[in-house]
């Protein structure tokens, strides 16, 4: 453990050396961070504002931009500042703080999609019964289960990664602070724990994927039965866009935390974690907007709105 005290700060992996690179590096992280912000925002508004949208879905679509603007913030700032100010460093404060908070948002994103499974099941599986299965108290008690579980597990999962002793010195080999990444820093007879914690995390994350696989082969089904073609064009627009969210997170994801930390190169890892950290909060919105009529539709009927009233406010300014 003395190893482990001494250590006051870690250092990161840096995108480049070159100064202009890391210019680069910064106004291409700012750009993509500003995309999440206004995509995920513009999202939380047109849900909040729009009536029409006060439904069980769009709630849980709320909920995940919500956790989309959670997890970009946690490891994009503190990137690009470390661009801007050509350094490596986060305190070890700072790194507790970012593996607690990325652990959080990310599965608290990944239990959000198992729930958004369930509720597209019920709603095509079971039509009938969605007003009274997925009802207004049902969906609070889902989302509210789901965030105090994983403030347990974040916490759990975070103070075994640091009750470790670190004897591989402070350089972690990513632009945040990754478990994987830590975990090459541990003694070698020091993680078992915390692998022992992965392990249980896999099998979690397991019977959620199984449970939305299996959800999915049941929607499938019934969507293929239905008699309609436009009922079925609905079914799929509100379903493919969460099934490619959940394929791109779960693949990216399952590929940072389990492959051999010794297959692979620095630059393999670094684009897998920007894959499954940064890469999901940008693309979310635009999947589910380009798929979804009745978001589009809201939220070009919010754009007019504002639009028309700034014309009315000119008009009578210029009175």
């Amino acid at each position: 453990m003395s190893n482990q005290t001494n250590i006051t700060e870690f250092l990161l992996l840096g995108f480049s050396d070159i100064r202009e690179l890391q210019i680069l590096h910064f106004v291409v992280f700012l750009v993509i961070y500003l995309a999440a912000m206004m995509g995920n925002l513009l999202i939380i508004m047109v849900v909040a504002l729009d009536h029409h949208l006060h439904s069980p879905m769009y709630f849980f679509l709320m909920n995940l931009s919500i956790l989309d603007l959670g997890t970009i913030s946690v490891t994009v700032p503190k990137s690009m500042a470390n661009s801007l100010m050509n350094t490596r460093s986060i305190s070890y404060s700072e790194c507790v703080a970012q593996v607690f908070f990325f652990i959080f948002f990310a599965v608290s994103d990944f239990a959000l999609l198992t729930v958004m499974a369930y509720d597209r099941y019920v709603a095509i599986c079971k039509p009938l019964h969605y007003e009274t299965v997925m009802n207004r108290r049902a969906c609070v008690q889902m989302e509210a289960s789901a965030w105090i579980s994983v403030i347990l597990y974040s916490a759990v999962h975070t103070g075994n990664t640091f009750a470790i002793s670190f004897c591989g010195g402070n350089m972690v080999d990513q632009f945040f602070c990754e478990v994987p990444q830590l975990l090459k820093l541990a003694c070698s007879d020091s993680d078992l724990s915390e692998v022992g914690f992965l392990i249980f995390s896999v099998c979690l994350a397991s019977n959620c994927f199984l449970f939305i696989i299996v959800s999915y082969v049941q929607i499938f089904t019934t969507v293929l039965r239905i008699p309609s073609e436009q009922g079925r064009h609905k079914a799929f627009s509100t379903c493919l866009p969460h099934l490619i969210v959940v394929s791109l997170f779960i693949c990216t994801g399952t590929f940072a935390y389990l492959k051999p930390t010794s297959s692979s190169t620095s630059s393999l890892d670094l684009m897998v974690a920007v894959l499954y950290s940064v890469l999901p909060p940008v693309t979310n919105p635009i999947i589910y907007s380009m798929r979804n009529k009745e978001l589009k539709g809201a939220l070009s009927k919010l754009i007019r709105w504002r639009l028309f009233s700034k014309n009315k406010k000119s008009i009578f300014l210029h009175r």
